[in-house]
């Protein structure tokens, strides 16, 4: 018994390997050796030929051929990753443009940064949202529009094959699960079990682990993330903007420079101010003395013959 149950596991450990079916046909063959091993060899050789495309139209060429029309286009599985940076002088306006497009395709914000100043306006907004995949490229289009764009970025990463061998991974696994669970309840001595459990254990945290990634991988293809950054513009990039030269320009220098000098002199009366008030307090009187005392001598002067 237990020589069957360890010949029957390793043909569980050949099908997780392999296709559930070929697995299938090594188990059933290991398992009768003992009575009737020739016999089971030359039918699974039969069931081979049987199901072989070219024994059975002796055309290798035309089965080929038919095959490979039967055989389904492969659906491509591809992560996409964006990220757009824009600047307007409301950030908040573009918060909420950015916000309609998401709706718009059907996305989710996943993460959202807002920062304020003193005053509560919005300074910078930064957003992490999920659309799906087939509506990426749109998306993208959409938001390089809400305000001015300074940067826009894509990638682009195809995972088809590892999404299509993992999937197949986590069949096979599956499938040897079932056996061992199978070779679990036909054990009868309780080292036979408790091997048994160990390898039902291991295969398990395999099928986990393949399932997590599955789970993972499905995700990612089926969502495309789009990072978005929101800045604030400042007065002196959009005077940068009006360029150079023209009457405005002149006109917002000589309203500058004027400001500057008035800045200047508000400045200069600003400090000098106060030694004209300790000035007036004390020169005053003495200026009133001083001319007092010269009206008096005036008025004592003898008249001239």
């Amino acid at each position: 018994m237990t020589a069957t149950l360890m010949t029957g596991l390793a043909a569980c450990s050949s099908g997780g390997q392999s296709d559930a079916g070929y697995a299938d046909r090594e188990s059933t063959s290991a398992a009768g050796a003992g009575s009737d091993g020739a016999g089971s060899d030359s039918r699974a050789a039969e069931l081979d030929r049987q199901y072989s495309g070219d024994a059975a139209t002796g055309d290798a060429v035309t089965g080929t051929s038919a095959s490979k029309a039967r055989q389904p286009a492969i659906e491509r599985h591809v992560i996409s990753n964006g990220t757009v940076s824009l600047v307007s002088a409301d950030v908040a306006k573009a918060r909420r443009d950015v916000q309609r497009i998401v709706d718009a395709q059907q996305g989710t914000v996943s993460e959202e940064n807002t920062q304020t100043d003193d005053e509560g306006t919005a300074t910078y907004a930064r957003l992490v949202i999920r659309v799906p995949s087939s509506s990426f490229a749109a998306t993208m289009l959409e938001l390089e529009k809400a305000a001015e764009l300074r940067q826009s970025q894509l990638s682009s990463e195809d995972v088809t094959t590892q999404v299509i061998d993992t999937d197949v991974r986590v069949r096979a696994q599956e499938s040897s699960l079932r056996r061992v669970e199978q070779l679990l309840a036909r054990a009868s001595s309780l080292k036979d079990i408790i091997w048994i459990e160990s390898q039902l254990t291991r295969r398990q945290a395999e099928l986990d682990s393949l399932k997590s990634q599955q789970a993972w991988l499905s995700d990612q293809t089926s969502d495309s993330t789009i990072t978005i950054d929101i800045e604030r513009k400042h007065a002196a990039e959009e005077g940068k903007e009006d360029g150079d030269a023209g009457f405005l320009t002149g006109l917002r220098s000589g309203m500058s420079a004027l400001g500057e000098f008035a800045t200047a002199m508000a400045t200069i009366t600003g400090a000098l101010l106060p030694f004209a008030i300790v000035l007036a307090i004390f020169g005053l009187p003495v200026w009133l003395f001083v001319r007092r005392s010269a009206r008096r001598r005036t008025a004592k002067e003898p008249a001239t013959p």
